[in-house]
């Protein structure tokens, strides 16, 4: 079991705000698929009960596409992705490392998915 280590992050404009506890050396996505590509968004999953929503509730609007199945949540203040449910983890928020106050106490292994051809590379990456 890696060591687990507290971060905190949120949106651009700070109506979002969440807590957390991740690995420290997780295993990350870099995922190719039109909107990961358009937002840059780097996957840090966080198990649902390790995950904390500090405020924002309210900010928070979703929006899914494709099948339907990953709810992705945007700050309706700055647009902001800050988390969301990805159809590939049901068990976790996916967290955009980038939305960290500081991530500097990780050490990520970041694994590229391509999400383009999401279910052939969900055989090769996630199963």
């Amino acid at each position: 079991m890696s060591a687990r280590v507290p971060v905190e992050g949120g949106c651009h404009c700070g109506a979002v705000r969440f807590r957390a506890e991740a690995d420290a050396a997780p295993k990350m996505l870099h995922c190719n698929c039109s909107i990961c590509s358009a937002s840059g968004y780097l996957h840090l999953f966080i198990p649902h009960e390790r995950f904390e929503l500090l405020s924002g509730d309210e900010a928070l609007t979703s929006y899914r596409f494709g099948s339907g199945q990953a709810v992705h949540l945007f700050c309706r203040i700055c647009g902001v992705k800050s988390f969301y449910q990805p159809k590939s983890h049901p068990d976790c928020w996916s967290v955009h490392l980038a939305c960290l106050d500081d991530a500097s106490n990780l050490t990520p292994e970041i694994t590229e998915f391509d999400g383009k051809n999401w279910e052939q590379a969900a055989d090769n990456v996630l199963r």
